[in-house]
């Protein structure tokens, strides 16, 4: 099944306040239009794990009187919304991909989920996650655009239901790939924010990589639902959160770009290589310039420094897995994964002093990547090894991914490129804090590329 960028795609959101103080059309008849989606699509892709009809058809009807009053509570007043399974929702159980959580209630909302409300969003259902944001799928979620591959993984049923066009955006959360892989896979906008960019109180993810993000169907989307919780909610505990704007009318162009490969580079396939090459020679053309490793001894030593960013990561988060897995195994061990079960019996195995040599590393190789950073708009790399793999037993390799998890920096996949008939995302990472910075950017290369024309030899 070939990727059709045009495929499932519902309009985006946030460029619809005209017509809506119009009367041209409402909130309520957006949320009907994702509805139908659902009802057509969701049987043969399983991107959910619960839905609000009767919840999500008042909170648009509301929006919809805001808007005719012109009183909306933001841009995205009335925008359906799929959670992620590990983000708490007062109206709607919180299973974090667990048999042991199954259809658990905790009867109140996260920040972000709470944030998201006060800015008129309809939280529309629960999607499908990983065990515990993990590694294990128990749930088959089917990619949307060919049912016999994954959607990527921990954020599935986001990135799936986005990608089939059931929402125009999603919440994930990522510690090694979880957004920016299925974005990726799914043909959907991905974003990683800086490092406590949105606050995860109400979240079962405590890495301390650990970011909440969002999937959606435009970069604009994507900008106004983290906007709208940042303004609300901030970001983490000790974190200001996301600030500053983007000017979405302007998309300039940027000047220099920084080719990174990360360790990933060797674990991408050949056509996977070859759609980026060609994106990157189209951004040359452009007049943008673009070194790498092997012309910028700052870009060099950085990429020595994450190259092992995925074993590191891994190995950081088994230690700072330890709790809450103990309590999961006595709690009820048959009902862990294998992968689990191997994650705790490694943390058992670890020391404290080991742990601190990990983050010791981990520091490093922040401060060489600000230090080589300084004087580019942004680094551009694949946004995976390549398409979505076969099968629904695994989510993917994360090594193109976990690079930007490492470094705590913020990072967005585009879907400009294709891989075997099949989405491939481009990314760009940026520097710590300046998210804004990075949308910029997105705007400007996004600016280069014919819309609905993806790079790639099967494209």
């Amino acid at each position: 099944m070939s990727y059709d960028p045009k495929h499932g795609t519902l309009r985006g959101y946030v460029g619809l306040g005209r017509d809506f103080r119009s009367g041209k059309t409402t909130p309520r008849a957006y949320l009907d239009e994702s509805l139908d989606r659902i009802a057509k699509r969701e049987p043969n892709i399983g991107a959910f794990v619960v839905l609000n009809k009767d919840g999500a058809v008042k909170a648009a009807d509301a929006s919809a009187a805001r808007w005719k009053a012109g009183k909306p509570l933001s841009p995205l007043d009335g925008m359906p919304m799929a959670i992620k399974d590990i983000i708490e929702t007062a109206d709607m159980p919180t299973g974090q991909g667990s048999p042991i959580f199954e259809g658990t209630q905790s009867r109140r909302d996260s920040a972000t989920v709470y944030a998201l409300r006060e800015a008129g969003a309809v939280i529309l259902g629960k999607t499908t996650t990983t065990e515990f944001a993990a590694s294990h799928p128990w749930h088959t979620t089917k990619n949307p655009h060919d049912p016999a591959r994954t959607p990527g993984g921990s954020s599935s049923g986001s990135a799936a239901s986005v990608g089939a066009g059931m929402v125009p955006a999603g919440l994930g959360s990522q510690v090694v790939g979880s957004i920016l892989r299925p974005a990726s896979f799914c043909g959907v906008v991905g974003y990683k924010p800086s490092v406590g960019g949105l606050n995860r109180q109400g979240s079962y993810d405590h890495f301390s990589q650990s970011c909440a993000g969002v999937l959606a169907a435009s970069v604009a989307d994507t900008w106004a639902v983290t906007k709208a919780i940042a303004e609300r909610a901030g970001g983490d505990p000790g974190f200001v959160g996301v600030t500053g704007k983007v000017d979405f009318a302007k998309r300039a162009k940027p000047k220099r770009l920084a080719f990174l490969e990360t360790g990933g580079w060797k674990a991408t396939s050949d056509s996977a290589r070859k759609a980026f090459e060609m994106a990157r020679e189209h951004l040359a053309k452009a007049g943008i310039e673009i070194k790498s490793r092997k012309n910028d001894r700052a870009l060099d030593a950085a990429e020595k420094l994450i190259r092992d960013a995925q074993p590191l990561t891994l190995a950081i988060n088994a230690w700072e897995g330890r709790w809450p897995l103990n309590t999961y195994h006595d709690l009820a061990a048959a009902k862990l994964s294998p992968n689990a079960q191997e994650r705790y019996q490694v943390a058992l195995g670890m020391s404290q002093t080991e742990y601190a040599g990990l983050i010791k590393r981990r520091a490093a190789a922040r401060a060489a990547y600000a230090k080589a950073l300084a004087k580019y708009d942004a680094c551009v790399t694949l946004g995976a090894c390549g398409a979505a793999p076969v099968g629904l037993k695994t989510t993917g390799n994360t090594a193109m991914n976990v690079g930007a998890s490492l470094l705590g920096v913020p990072a967005l996949t585009l879907p400009l490129l294709a891989d075997e008939g099949m989405p491939l995302g481009l990314q760009l990472l940026g520097r710590v804090d300046e998210d804004a910075a990075l949308f910029s950017v997105a705007t400007g290369v996004l600016a280069l590329f014919k819309r609905n024309d993806l790079i790639g030899a099967d494209a």
